[in-house]
């Protein structure tokens, strides 16, 4: 292995050899630990020390890493302390997560480092955010990522390098060839010969470098670092390494050729470096010695420390429950719509009100970055951004490629390095393709370690415009059965702006959905100033004595469609508008009134909403009731494109029989 030591001195060598010598003592204390059957699992980056040290090494303090389990090296370089990492992997309190999740899952600010989650690849979309949030601000900062050779065979890998490249954005994508993506080597995982060849196809610099040499790990990563900051550009760099251990201990190594493993522990990293400052005397092998003797006892003191500390977590449903949101302020920019309404008003279409809340929203937050596809110059695809570009600039409004994933990633990082994120689902169908994020990343994020999600998602949803089975779902039931997201449905352009707003600034994640029927075929008076509409409060739209009809949505507009063309039929309307979280107070008040609910919406029937508004007035109003609860829903089927066929499909098409049962019972 071939050292070249360049301007570093004699102490910086020591340094280095001290930073890789900790985490592979720790390594084999975790090991010792696991045989004892005092911790439960553990994923060994024995052999890899060099990368995530000499990473570690060459970033700034104050500069992002997002390493991955087999990276301890970026924790202990980054001087994190030993017992809170015990502490972390034990579960305990005094953990990053609070004993909420497993051994290298977290984060924190504290120390600029940005956890993994078990799927792997989008955790580099988080790094483009990340990365975009410094290069708005101009801080000249780099970011750096890591990923396996496994995770380049998912789409977020694609995702995420393509989004950094177009966008020009300075980050560091470190992939660790380890040779193995749990027991399947990398010649049944790609077929091009190196994986930094990739590099060209996203029209970005690559480099394949030795990564169990710390030096020219240092050196490589160092240089590109300072060349990023100020001339910012993705690069990808291939480590070459080999996991020595298996892919957690429990998988062992058995399906590795023994010669492997044989040439590898050659190029041990550690044993390396040590031979080299040993040959060049920059240490001797007594003051080596003393190192690792001093560096045994502080491990086992803290280890020792941690177990005997009683920090296990003790805790309540509230404070659970709670710990999944961030606190919304107390103090909000904008006044309750209540507090505006003797204010000057103008017709606003539905459409119309949601693009004067986003402009609102971006006016008073210069911190909002708005992105999606064709959202720039174009205005998006139902215009909503219109004119946007001109007035904020292409740095805030942002047009992306089609790439859901990467972009919900990207949302995150903002919110992670500072900034509000709004992204623009072009429709509600098309969020499969981000699920993942979503549900797994924002949604859970606050939850495990304690940061915020501050990241909108628009969902323009709904049928009745004859766009088939890919571009009319009503897919909120995917995400209200979530914790961690908020969900909002607004059915009046004055919702729809005071509802925008309202998620704007909530520091949680929130889905928006906004019905595309409604875009231009209602209207209403709606203050100009800017308000917002509590998120969780229901509205009764409409008051009656025979029944209840709990809806949101179209489904409000059927309803009172309903009504107006039956004056005979008295019903209570009310428009949930908000459905995570949701009114139970009104929800019971109504029931309480009427004594017979019909609950209604434009998803389909099998678990739909509907079942979930059902089942708490049946546990918890069913003394109240005069009738069994009616649910009426669209079709268990995909959404047909024919109108005559959208038109039997859609729950609106039963309403008239289901009222008609209830109140006949």
């Amino acid at each position: 292995m071939n050292f070249e030591s360049k301007k570093l001195s004699n102490q910086s060598l020591i340094t280095f050899y001290k930073r890789m010598l900790k985490p592979r003592m720790i390594e084999e204390k975790m090991l010792i630990l696991l045989r004892q059957g005092r911790i439960g699992k553990w994923f060994s980056g024995i052999g890899q020390e060099a990368i995530a040290v000499g990473a570690a090494l060459a970033m700034e303090a104050d500069e992002y890493i997002l390493p991955m389990h087999r990276n301890l090296g970026v924790f202990t370089t980054r001087d994190i302390p030993l017992i809170k990492l015990m502490a972390q992997w034990q579960g305990k309190k005094s953990g990053f997560t609070k004993g909420r999740d497993r051994s290298f899952h977290f984060g924190t600010q504290e120390y600029k480092i940005v956890g993994m989650i078990s799927h792997l690849g989008p955790q580099l979309a988080l790094a483009d955010g990340i990365a975009l949030a410094g290069m708005l601000r101009n801080d000249h900062r780099a970011t750096l990522v890591f990923t396996g050779e496994g995770a380049t065979s998912e789409g977020d890998f694609h995702e995420a390098l393509n989004l950094a490249s177009v966008w020009d954005l300075p980050v560091i994508f470190i992939i660790e060839n380890n040779g193995y993506g749990l027991s399947t080597p990398t010649n049944e995982q790609y077929r091009c010969k190196d994986l930094v060849d990739r590099a060209v196809g996203y029209g970005m610099e690559g480099h394949q470098i030795d990564g169990n040499n710390i030096l020219e790990v240092y050196h490589t990563l160092h240089g590109i670092a300072e060349s990023i900051r100020l001339n910012p550009r993705p690069i990808l760099v291939e480590c070459m390494t080999f996991r020595m251990r298996g892919h957690e201990e429990a998988s062992g190594v058995k399906y590795v050729p023994p010669v492997l493993l044989e040439e590898w522990t050659k190029k041990d990293p550690l044993l390396n470096f040590e031979k080299y400052i040993l040959e060049k005397g920059v240490l001797s092998q007594e003051e080596i010695n003393n190192m690792k003797s001093e560096c045994k006892q502080e491990i086992d003191q803290a280890v020792e420390l941690a177990f005997e500390e009683n920090d296990n977590p003790v805790s309540t449903n509230e404070i659970e429950l709670q710990d999944m949101y961030a606190m919304v302020p107390t103090q909000s920019p904008f006044g309750d719509i209540d507090q505006v309404q003797d204010t000057k008003k103008s017709d606003k279409r539905y459409l119309d009100a949601i693009s004067e809340g986003l402009r609102q929203g971006m006016q008073h937050y210069p911190n909002l970055v708005i992105m999606g596809q064709d959202i720039a110059e174009y205005g998006g695809a139902f215009k909503i951004t219109q004119g946007f570009v001109e007035e904020f600039g292409k740095d805030r409004v942002r047009n992306t490629p089609i790439c859901e994933s990467a972009v919900v990633g990207a949302a995150l990082g903002l919110s992670i390095n500072g900034y509000k994120a709004i992204m623009e689902m072009q429709f509600a169908d098309f969020v499969t393709c981000g699920f993942n994020q979503i549900v797994n990343n924002l949604a859970k994020t606050h939850y495990r370690w304690g940061e915020k999600a501050d990241v909108v998602i628009r969902m323009p949803t709904g049928a009745g415009t004859g766009a088939g089975p890919f571009h009319s779902q009503s897919n909120e039931a995917w995400f209200t059965k979530t914790p961690g997201l908020k969900v909002v449905y607004p059915a009046f352009p004055s919702d729809a702006k005071g509802l925008l707003l309202a998620a704007i600034e909530d520091p949680n994640p929130v889905i928006y959905f906004e019905h595309k029927y409604l875009y231009r075929n209602i209207s209403e008076p709606i203050p100009e100033t800017s308000y917002r509409v509590e998120i969780g409060k229901a509205r009764l739209v409409k008051s009656g004595n025979q029944c209840s009809i709990i809806t949101y949505g179209l489904g409000v507009h059927w309803a009172l469609e309903y009504v107006d063309k039956h004056p005979d039929i008295s019903a209570d309307i009310l428009d949930l508008r908000s459905l995570q979280p949701w009114d139970k107070e009104a929800v019971e008040t109504t029931v309480k009134h009427t004594g017979k609910v019909l609950v209604l919406h434009e998803d389909t029937l099998t678990s739909g909403f509907g079942s979930e508004i059902s089942a708490y007035i049946v546990e918890h109003c069913f003394q109240d009731l005069d009738a069994p609860i009616i649910r009426c829903a669209s079709l268990d089927t995909a959404i047909p494109t024919n109108k005559v066929l959208e038109d039997r499909f859609l729950a609106n098409s039963r309403l008239e029989d289901a009222i008609k049962k209830l109140l006949a019972y």
